[in-house]
């Protein structure tokens, strides 16, 4: 099978230029180390309606097995993935995100601030990331041997 992934950075300050994208590029090193092809990568502001429809453009155009989120899973006003990601799954994945969880306290006790979420839209599995490049990556290499196998589940 071949393991596609698109990757959308979330995030205000990097979608206006005021920052660079470090945990996208991350990511996508991560994932292409394991094996899988980035169909795509953008960056798009923390906007309940802009995420979502990016997620069903990856997931319905696109038609990629996998699409991370890197950002807006805090506890700002403004964080809004987690519910985005919400409005378009079909099916929770909860073990992914306590994985993630568990992993991230292990950097710092921020990781348990995370309110990111996973799930299934289609056959395409979507999950909520940290926007911190070290959070990110723990989280992602946390559950990355069980990815694959989940994917190939799905896309049966």
């Amino acid at each position: 099978m071949k393991y596609t992934a698109a990757i959308i950075t979330v995030s205000d300050r990097c979608s206006r230029g005021e920052r660079e994208d470090v945990t996208g590029p991350a990511l996508a090193d991560i994932l292409r180390g394991e094996g899988w092809e980035i169909v795509s990568t953008c960056v798009v502001p923390d906007e309940f309606e802009v995420i979502k429809a990016e997620l069903v453009h990856c997931s319905y155009d696109l038609d990629v097995c996998l699409v991370l989120t890197a950002g807006g899973t805090g506890f700002s006003r403004r964080d809004v993935t987690p519910e985005a990601t919400e409005a378009v799954i079909n099916r929770v994945a909860p073990g992914i995100p306590e994985a993630m969880r568990a992993a991230a306290r292990e950097v710092s006790t921020g990781g348990m601030l995370s309110r990111g979420i996973a799930g299934m839209r289609g056959g395409t599995l979507i999950i909520n990331l940290p926007g911190s490049v070290n959070h990110a990556a723990a989280s992602l290499n946390a559950i990355m041997a069980a990815i694959k196998p989940g994917i190939d589940r799905l896309r049966r």
